[in-house]
């Protein structure tokens, strides 16, 4: 990359700043933090946030090339990194929802392979599978990491591990700055949520920030300059998706995770990027989002649907194919002029597909008795839709609430639910994507924040914040109902 272009870039980022992505600091510090930028390369902590996801439409059919409609939800992570002075040569993981803790090294990584005539990659190529020798390469690093866990836990942490190496050591180099990266989500892990996605798409925002090779998210961006950039993120995570769940990483996970709001989805030549065509006026609508707290794998999930489809190829593409034409006839729904989130009989024709399409999974094999229990309880008291969503054989389903149901109905059918030790979550469809907190400081609304600036995230405070809810309330997108101030979001489009 020329010298020209790098400061090209570090202009870019050097006017977001300017624009107020900055927001205000503390008053005392501000014009001493402006004196020592001109001596210090040491970026600031700052925060990268991306949501998770359902599959409104589509679940498994999507791997084979049919149409899906994934929405981002309200449940989020969380990225806080923290740049290290020079001296310190590490780079750290700390992921305390999974107890993942490890550092490596910067000099001892295998810089050279990742280097090497032919494999050397940049932050703008489009990477489409993983390169063996470049595996090869990561695998003694992965060696030590969590050597003491059970396997089963041990396993995710080296998963975790191999998605991030891959991406750090694709994007940066050995004269990288020592960092750690700390992580905390909101959204449950294993349950068909996007939650490695999202991991995915806060690690590649972090990394391409601190190349200075994005210039936003600001105000008065361009959109087709937004749009690049969302694309560069979105690349990325995918390839960090692909660290983690091979081919079977459809795309749909991250695409949904950087975008946000909702995107009808289909990929189908791998070789080539994704279909994606955004539902920018998908409503947002409050959604009943139960975990059933059942394990399971959505790599098994995949292989069994593979399989009886081999065994019955034409009657498993004909469900296939009807599940297509589900999820296209829900687009051309919430297409509509008229479509409206308020209204009974709009929200009841998007009802009847989902109730079609989780009927069709079934038929799949990959439904489970606690999720067909949750399907019981809801339609026993008349309050929604519901369906599977995810890989299926446990996870979560959603349900699509009517507009008018009774709070007593609702009552009820949460204290069944706890009742049966299932967890639900009130989360909403449609929120943003990909969003960045530069610096780590947020205003909260309290009279404290006002006198300082506003409050600094540090690295404490944000391991100890205690669970899902200590986690919102301390650096969440949303705090009192409304946008806080200081998060920025790639908006490629709005209407």
């Amino acid at each position: 990359m020329s010298n020209g272009h790098v400061n090209g870039i570090h202009n870019g980022v050097d006017k977001m700043h300017i624009n107020g992505h900055l927001s205000s600091s503390r008053n005392g510090n501000a014009q001493s933090k402006a004196q020592r930028k001109q001596s210090s390369p040491m970026m600031p902590a700052f925060m990268v946030s991306a949501p998770g996801k359902v599959i409104v439409f589509g679940e498994h059919s999507v791997v084979y090339g049919k149409t899906a409609i994934a929405a981002a939800i309200s449940l989020r992570s969380y990225l806080l990194v923290t740049t290290l002075s020079k001296s310190k040569r590490t780079v750290t993981l700390r992921f305390p929802d999974i107890d993942l803790n490890h550092t490596w090294d910067i000099d001892s990584l295998p810089w050279d392979v990742f280097s090497a005539p032919g494999k050397k990659k940049y932050y703008y190529d489009l990477v489409t599978g993983l390169d063996p020798d470049l595996i090869a390469a990561i695998q003694p690093h992965l060696a030590c990491v969590s050597p003491e866990k059970p396997e089963a836990e041990r396993k995710v942490h080296q998963k975790a591990a191999v998605s991030f190496l891959y991406m750090f050591l694709s994007l940066g180099n050995q004269s990288f700055p020592g960092c750690l990266y700390a992580l905390r989500s909101t959204i449950p892990i294993g349950a068909g949520l996007g939650s490695s996605a999202s991991i995915a798409v806060c690690l590649s925002a972090a990394l391409l920030l601190q190349l200075r090779t994005l210039s936003g998210p600001h105000p008065d961006q361009p959109p087709d300059e937004a749009r690049l950039q969302v694309e560069r993120i979105n690349r990325w995570a995918y390839v960090g998706e692909m660290a983690i769940h091979g081919d079977m990483a459809s795309g749909v996970d991250n695409t949904i995770s950087t975008q946000g709001k909702a995107v009808v989805f289909r990929r189908p030549d791998y070789s080539k990027p994704p279909k994606v065509r955004p539902l920018w006026d998908f409503p947002e609508l409050p959604l009943l989002l139960v975990d059933t707290k059942q394990p399971k794998s959505t790599a098994h999930e995949v292989k069994k649907v593979r399989m009886l489809k081999q065994r019955h190829p034409e009657l498993v593409g004909s469900i296939l194919e009807a599940m297509d034409r589900v999820t296209e006839s829900a687009a051309a729904v919430l297409d509509e002029e008229e479509f409206d989130n308020d209204n009974a009989e709009c929200l009841g024709r998007i009802g009847e597909l989902m109730t079609i399409n989780h009927g069709l999974l079934v038929s799949l094999g990959v439904s489970h008795p606690r999720l067909e229990r949750v399907r019981e309880l809801v339609d026993h008291e008349g309050i929604g839709w519901t369906k599977l969503t995810g890989a299926g054989g446990g996870g979560c389903s959603i349900t699509l609430l009517r507009p008018d149901v009774a709070r007593d109905k609702l009552e009820k059918l949460e204290d069944d639910l706890e009742e049966e030790n299932y967890q639900k979550f009130e989360t909403t469809l449609g929120c943003d994507g990909v969003g960045v907190l530069w610096p780590a400081v947020l205003k909260n609304g309290l009279e404290e924040d006002d006198e300082l600036g506003g409050m600094e995230i540090n690295l404490d405070k944000f391991l100890k914040a205690d669970g899902n809810e200590g986690v919102e309330k301390l650096v969440g997108v949303h705090g009192g109902g409304g946008e806080r101030e200081g998060w920025k979001f790639w908006r490629v489009e709005s209407h």
